[in-house]
């Protein structure tokens, strides 16, 4: 067995191979060019564009852009009324936006446990946090996969409350033969360079209903309308009315225009991340010291994410070493995410260890793996024999 990287050997890889890029063509540059030469950029036609891009691949009514996908989050509890001494039940095992886009509308937030599965949020344990001051629940996609929208859906209705989806990691993807964006009441999506396609930074919330659509568009621009049907007055063609407080958020044409060129390829690129996911679980699933990501079978996942559990008792090492050592062989692991009531400032907000059981039991065994669509069949390759090289060797009976 060669020696590791970590221990002075030869790395698998000469360059550093990180664990998400941004795919951009000639296409990509050619439209953001184009926006830079015209009249607009920013509030211009474009927007409207790739709004409606969006809402007709993913089936919606309405799709509304923003500056991200945490402004996005923002807005959709705004559109959904939550404000102060309401409760929003999200997931622990996310990105820290899903929570603080809640208390940024001055919500309590309440963390469901996960199951260990999915990844995603276990609605028993959803209903148990369910309280009178319970007013909207915050699912989040985990790594791509969808949801139990159907169970979600039913405690939603059941107990009245707001089903806001953050799917950062879920275009393209679909559940129960629907595609994510027309399933909950509100579905966010990002547009960060590491996600399915990319407009720099960006979101989009996509909903069907017209009243969370215009409370969505006043609030990404300080709360103001120009809309003739919404005017208390009129009082001339410059007019316009602020009727909530609302925030800057707006989306550019620049962004836009890249968003509108990308778009194009989504399925190419959700095509592709299948493939990589499809040859890592074949690669990886007679290792004892590894479990490959599940997907449920009602669901299709858009492979944002590739998540492995380590299996510690299969290990003489920890997690923390196997990570440095594929680092040192140039593969560009992460970790997604440390549970997010973790954190230092929501342990001053009172929130303990111990909250959700199978979140930190999951996040103490993940390692996510590089998956892009640019990576060449050589990068993957790389991955595979780095992810072997490395696991063989701090193997229960291995060299170590």
């Amino acid at each position: 067995m060669k020696p590791l990287a970590i221990h002075g050997g030869k790395p698998v890889r000469e360059n550093y191979l990180p664990y998400g890029r941004q795919s951009i063509n000639d296409d990509d540059v050619e439209a953001v060019i184009n926006v830079l030469k015209s009249d607009f950029l920013t509030t211009g036609p474009l927007i409207e564009q790739f709004e409606r891009a969006v809402a007709c691949y993913v089936g919606a009514n309405y799709a509304v852009s923003f500056s991200n996908g945490t402004a996005a989050l923002h807005a959709a509890c705004f559109a959904a009324g939550i404000e102060a001494d309401d409760e929003v039940i999200t997931s622990p095992l996310t990105f820290v936006a899903s929570s603080n886009a809640a208390l940024y509308q001055g919500a309590k937030v309440e963390f469901a446990d996960v199951d260990l599965q999915t990844f995603n949020l276990d609605p028993q344990s959803v209903e148990k946090l369910i309280t009178d001051q319970t007013k909207a629940i915050i699912a989040v996609d985990f790594a791509g996969q969808p949801c139990d929208y159907e169970a979600l859906r039913k405690l939603a209705n059941k107990y009245d409350l707001t089903l806001i989806e953050d799917a950062a990691h879920a275009i393209g993807a679909q559940a129960y033969g629907q595609s994510v964006g027309a399933i909950s009441d509100m579905t966010m999506f990002s547009f960060h360079p590491v996600k399915q396609i990319t407009t720099g930074e960006g979101g989009m919330i996509t909903t069907n209903d017209q009243q969370y659509y215009e409370k969505l568009v006043r609030f990404r621009a300080h709360g103001v309308t120009r809309d003739r049907t919404q005017l208390i007055k009129d009082e001339g063609p410059w007019y316009y009315e602020m009727h909530e407080l609302g925030y800057n958020y707006r989306l550019t044409d620049m962004q836009a225009a890249l968003g509108l060129s990308q778009i194009k390829r989504l399925d190419q690129f959700i095509e592709r991340r299948q493939t990589i996911a499809r040859r890592y679980n074949k690669a990886f699933q007679s290792l004892p010291t590894m479990t490959t990501p599940y997907i449920s079978p009602e669901v299709k996942s858009s492979w944002h994410l590739y998540v492995i559990q380590l299996n510690e008792q299969q290990l003489t090492t920890d997690r923390k070493t196997v990570f440095k050592a594929l680092q040192k062989e140039n593969i560009g692991v992460n970790v997604h995410y440390i549970p997010v009531y973790w954190q230092p400032y929501y342990e001053q907000l009172g929130y303990e260890k111990g909250l959700c059981p199978n979140a930190e039991r999951l996040y103490q065994s993940f390692i996510t793996l590089p998956l892009f669509p640019s990576m060449t069949d050589q990068d993957v390759n790389d991955v595979i024999l780095a992810v072997n090289k490395v696991l063989k060797y701090y193997e229960v009976g291995g060299a170590t």
